[in-house]
């Protein structure tokens, strides 16, 4: 095994949720945010195909962190049980059906907001949905998986860059050819734009897109309990955008 994988499965999603599950201390509530920041998009999606209004699912996307804390889910959770993105759509399920049960008069969120949402952005990526064929179970495998898209080209920016203007603008022009984006000009119009010849453009784009999934594979190990998981879950990932 690579001695870094250690390194890698000691800050897994899991192990935030199991500092969110300690409770009582500033260091919890840090990892509980860092959990529903990560993950709101694909509760809110699931909420949506629901059947809930957009104002609803605002609300209940914050009544559902709200009980992520109040009961502890958290400190309940297991690894050995599953990957972290399957128990939390057990727990969103359980809430909403607890949830139809419950008196509709009752103030929502307790005053107390989570995560800043970004409804309007997941809303527009919605609506470009098939609505006919699109479950609340299959709308949230595939907004979690834009989030591990999402947070590796991240990553990868951030590395890409290292905080200089300089790099800026070649980022911009070769995140173009990442996968999943649709290159606004042709490569020698990019490399034109760069300034450097086409085949070294080429070798760029080849390097980016072999780190890129390099970094996909370790936002993926942070969702799953054991490195033996990884390629199970990459390979769920790619399914989950291939019937995009």
């Amino acid at each position: 095994m690579d001695p870094g994988a250690h390194a890698v499965f000691a800050t897994t999603r899991w192990s935030l949720v199991r500092a969110a599950g300690a409770g009582g201390s500033p260091e919890a509530e840090a990892a509980l945010e860092t959990l529903c920041r990560s993950y709101w998009p694909p509760i809110y999606g699931f909420i949506r195909r629901f059947g809930h209004d957009r104002t609803s699912a605002e609300d209940l996307s914050q009544d559902f962190f709200q009980r992520l804390l109040s009961r502890n889910y958290p400190g309940q959770a297991d690894p050995r049980k599953g990957r972290f993105r399957s128990f939390l759509l057990i727990a969103l399920n359980h809430f909403l059906l607890d949830e139809r049960e419950r008196s509709r008069a009752q103030k929502r969120g307790g005053g107390r907001e989570f995560v800043s949402f970004d409804a309007a952005t997941e809303e527009a990526r919605l609506a470009l949905e098939p609505t006919d064929e699109l479950t609340p179970e299959v709308a949230f495998e595939r907004s979690w998986a834009r989030m591990v898209l999402e947070e590796a080209e991240r990553r990868l920016a951030v590395e890409f860059t290292g905080g200089k203007d300089g790099h800026a603008l070649r980022w911009e022009v070769l995140r173009r050819f990442l996968p999943g984006e649709q290159p606004e000009l042709p490569g020698g119009e990019a490399a034109l734009q760069l300034g450097i010849p086409e085949n070294t453009l080429k070798s760029h784009v080849h390097r980016l897109r072999r780190r890129h999934g390099e970094i996909v594979r370790l936002v993926i190990a942070e969702t799953v309990a054991t490195p033996a998981e990884v390629d199970a879950e990459l390979r769920h990932l790619i399914s989950v955008l291939a019937g995009s």
